[in-house]
């Protein structure tokens, strides 16, 4: 049997956001029929990694099961860089009947970037708007700079690939500016229209940040969140394959690079 594939997400209070991972989780499996897929939580949500960790371990009975865990993160920070694979070694430690690796996070990734665009032509905007229209790159946010740096690096190589007027970043927490500054900021060089375009998966209280910083700002065009978007299952997939075929006798944290 390959490998499961445990999808680690975050968690929320908002509904929505559960929702979003477990309509991933279903576009994951109709895009490879065969694979287990499973979904865990790190807070808020049912079920916990912990949990369905226990139960595939039950499952298993006295065969080794193999587990690829994909952190549903576009970015490693925090969570990426502590807290998961703390969860995950935790769990190998009490479970020996389990093999478990990390994957690495989802981006940076062209398969992002595509998503990206077509939130943004869903929302009306179209091919011909890219030289009059300067894009805000909103994510999460992040104290660690590593994130930083690489949301300000998405910006750039999106700006200079897809011939928008501008593509800036924008943090919805932790760093400057904010959502609303940079389409201000925009607004003022003389750009004719804004959009702000989420890096962000599900919805949840930093993307109705966005959303209010968007508004605040007078922002034209606001993207839906990147969701169960096609492009997404495909990274999923991608990282998990990536990871899924390098054999590996125990717990290994590193993942591949990204």
């Amino acid at each position: 049997m390959p490998p499961v594939l445990l999808v680690v997400a975050h968690g929320s209070r908002d509904p929505r956001h559960a929702a979003t991972v477990h309509a991933l989780a279903r576009r994951v499996r109709a895009l490879r029929p065969g694979l287990r897929v499973e979904t865990g939580f790190l807070d808020f949500n049912t079920p916990s990694v912990p949990e369905v960790l226990d139960r595939l371990a039950r499952e298993g009975g006295p065969h080794v099961v193999e587990v690829v865990a994909q952190p549903l993160l576009l970015t490693r920070a925090f969570h990426a860089k502590a807290d998961i694979p703390a969860v995950l070694r935790e769990a190998s430690e009490r479970l020996p009947g389990l093999r478990i690796r990390q994957a690495g996070v989802l981006g940076p990734s062209p398969l992002l970037v595509g998503a990206l665009e077509r939130r943004l032509y869903e929302a009306g905007l179209a091919r011909s708007d890219r030289p009059s229209t300067g894009v805000v790159l909103a994510s999460a946010g992040s104290s660690d700079p590593e994130a930083a740096a690489v949301i300000a690096g998405i910006a750039a190589e999106w700006q200079r690939r897809a011939g928008w007027y501008a593509v800036r970043p924008a943090f919805a927490s932790a760093s400057a500016p904010r959502t609303e500054d940079a389409v201000r900021a925009l607004r003022a060089e003389g750009v004719r229209r804004v959009a702000v375009a989420p890096y962000v998966i599900a919805p949840g209280r930093l993307p109705d940040r966005i959303a209010a910083g968007a508004a605040e700002g007078g922002a034209d065009v606001l993207a839906e969140v990147l969701g169960p978007a096609p492009e997404l299952a495909k990274l999923l997939l991608a990282r998990y394959d990536e990871e899924g075929a390098i054999p590996s006798p125990a717990l290994a944290l590193h993942g591949p690079a990204s």
